[in-house]
């Protein structure tokens, strides 16, 4: 391939480390070479950003995956209009790192800073603020796409429909290789932050319900173990980003600090599965029992976006088998699903290490984006308990008949008969991929498990 500075064949799987395949991969430098690629790879073609999604949708078996690291250019921030131009590979962690010190962040963050641009809008990523400011794509102002029939400039307003299949759309519609953001002006790198405590779900629902709108950003934290009374300990921060007046002397040197590398990081030969009932158990208990209630504490915006990027490779420490992530999407009026679901996993007996609330503002356009208003849930499993492909089954049957669905950047195993019903928008998918990519090069493991028409 012209423009392509690697090729090897690898093996590759998504963060849960799951489902391995391997596939050619090539690393182009330019949009020609992508196009190159399109006109002669015959197994299918999708690209790769940072491997962070957590199941197949990055993989391609037998085809070609194209990492997009090579379009990794950042352009001159405009601070007169807050926005951005950067190259689809290039991370939110080194975006950050470049806008922070001039006073700008990221309008959506999602809990990783290691996604790259394209990735982020392939994914349609979502944060903390989601309830006020809306999913990542709702912040570009337009993108370079690089698909079968040409490559293409698109916004909201110059070709929505090809715009909105792209923010979702999880690269079947094309290779994103540049993109112009809209950032947010912020005086520190610091968020002032109230934490709450709650032993009751419904109390933590419904203070969200009613106070959520006065933060910028609002996550509970659960304890889906539960307990001998059958309820079930959270955790709500929520927080705005700091002025400079609130900065103490003794952090002025560090008012805007960038988010640095990994303080340590999990080595390839820790030994089997660390996250067990006993493990999860004993840090829910501390992770409960530190978080007393605060106001206005400051966190530095690591911390408080990004906490498990501080250990490098954190996903083995759920062993050789990996795990899923399994997030959820219901309407506002279901909360009763969330509730619902916390205790089947309780009484599963199924330890969670992660279980993250969060509530959803309007949703997007996109076909195939996940957020729609209302709450989601995500949970992190490991794999091995006999019993989980049955709770996870049973938890989409809940979803899909309350009018959720399931984000399909984290899906591993989704069955096939559900992802219409859960996204009944897949015939206008359909049609726009079918423009864009006539012949069907565009392919990965995941829309093969799926069969996401074309």
């Amino acid at each position: 391939m012209t423009g392509t500075v690697e090729a090897s064949h690898r093996q590759l799987s998504g963060w849960g480390r799951t489902a391995p395949t391997r596939a050619r991969v090539d690393r182009p430098v330019d949009a020609a070479s992508i196009d190159g690629a399109f006109r002669t790879q015959t197994g299918g073609v999708i690209a790769r950003g940072l491997g962070r999604s957590y199941g197949d949708a990055a993989q391609c078996s037998g085809g070609l995956t194209i990492e997009a690291s090579g379009f990794s250019d950042i352009g001159k921030l405009d601070d007169s209009s807050g926005t951005i131009d950067v190259g689809g590979g290039v991370s939110l962690h080194d975006l950050m790192r470049h806008i922070i010190p001039s006073g700008w962040f990221v309008a959506v963050t999602p809990g990783t800073r290691y996604v790259s641009i394209g990735g982020a809008i392939a994914a349609d990523v979502h944060g903390k603020n989601h309830h006020r400011d809306g999913s990542f794509a709702n912040h570009v102002v337009e993108l370079t796409l690089v698909t079968p029939t040409g490559t293409f400039t698109v916004s909201q307003d110059a070709d929505p429909e090809l715009f909105w299949a792209t923010a979702g759309g999880m690269g079947l519609t094309g290779v994103v290789i540049s993109a112009t953001l809209r950032l947010i002006p912020i005086e520190t790198s610091w968020i002032r932050v109230d934490s709450q405590r709650f032993a009751r779900l419904d109390d933590l629902m419904s203070t969200m319900e009613d106070s959520d709108h006065r933060y910028r950003y609002s996550v509970a934290w659960l304890d889906c173990l539960g307990h001998r009374d059958g309820n079930h300990r959270s955790v709500l921060t929520r927080g705005d980003h700091a002025p400079s007046g609130a900065i103490p002397d003794r952090l002025r040197s560090r008012s805007r600090e960038v988010p640095g590398d990994p303080r340590v990081r999990v080595p390839r030969s820790a030994p089997g599965r660390l996250v067990n009932r006993l493990s999860v158990r004993a840090l829910n208990e501390a992770w409960f029992r530190s978080s007393s209630r605060s106001v206005g504490s400051l966190h530095p915006l690591s911390g408080f976006f990004h906490p498990l990027d501080g250990v490098g490779d954190w996903n083995l420490l759920y062993g050789p088998a990996g795990f899923v992530q399994y997030q959820f999407a219901v309407p506002a009026t279901r909360g009763d699903v969330v509730a619902e679901a916390v205790g089947a996993i309780a009484s599963s007996g199924i330890p969670s290490f992660l279980a993250v609330l969060k509530r959803f503002g309007p949703g997007t356009p996109g076909p195939l984006s996940f957020s729609q208003e209302g709450w989601t849930l995500a949970l992190d499993f490991p794999l091995g308990p006999p019993g989980l492909p049955a709770l996870l089954d049973d938890l989409d049957e809940l979803v899909a008949h309350a009018g959720g669905r399931v984000y399909l950047a984290k899906d591993a195993r989704l069955r096939p008969e559900l992802l219409p019903v859960m996204y009944p928008r897949l015939p206008d998918f359909a049609a726009v991929r079918r423009r864009v990519d006539p012949v069907g090069v565009l392919a990965s493991d995941l829309s093969r498990r799926l069969g996401i028409p074309g």
